[in-house]
């Protein structure tokens, strides 16, 4: 129904940004909203996918159109719904998810949190052969080093653990990689993603 919002980016949260328009806030759940903190106050565009349900209406952001083809395309997948697909998306490594499908490696898809065995061997079977079609140059990272607005340290980290345990994360997965990311002087979109690696590797 809305293919992109331009708005200005009000607030941030672990698990979704707001980004007013028209006098209107708009909740965009995304895969990392800390992506959007160097925005905050600035007005640009979010592509946006509209996700229905019996018992729910919510909007999802993604700051490049390839980003929102591929979650539209793990959505396709039988047993993946919208929270799985952002974790997947999240992890900023989508050429690996790729790599992982065309290699028919299970293993390594049934580390993102709500994939198990069946659900990976689905995403082989239904995606096989049928992404770099639709997203041949994605990849970018979505955020500049050189630009990165550093939160204070303390802050950024808690921020980063609240939005690994709102991908679908355990505590227990958490707790286990929060000694390698400690004391780190990262923003809370590059712990998330220093985090999502160290996940995929455990």
């Amino acid at each position: 129904m809305y293919e992109y919002i331009r708005g200005t980016v009000q607030m941030v949260s672990p698990e979704y940004v707001v980004v007013e328009n028209g006098g209107i806030g708009y909740q965009l759940f995304a895969a990392n909203p800390f992506a959007y903190s160097k925005y905050q106050g600035q007005e640009i565009q979010i592509f946006t996918y509209q996700h229905v349900r019996e018992d729910i209406i919510a909007l999802y952001g993604f700051l490049a159109l390839e980003e929102k083809l591929l979650f539209m395309k793990l959505l396709n997948v039988s047993g993946i719904g919208p929270k799985g697909a952002l974790a997947i998306l999240a992890s900023g490594a989508p050429q690996q998810v790729i790599t992982a499908i065309e290699e028919e490696n299970d293993t390594f898809l049934t580390k993102f949190p709500g994939v198990g065995k069946k659900t990976a061997r689905q995403m082989i079977l239904d995606l096989k052969g049928k992404l770099q079609d639709v997203v041949p140059d994605y990849f970018p990272s979505l955020f500049n080093p050189e630009e990165t607005v550093f939160d204070s340290g303390d802050e950024a980290f808690e921020e980063a653990l609240l939005a690994l345990k709102a991908l679908g994360y355990s505590d227990r997965e958490v707790k286990k990689i929060k000694p390698k990311l400690k004391g780190q002087e990262l923003s809370s979109d590059e712990y998330i993603r220093k985090g999502l690696q160290l996940l995929l590797k455990s």
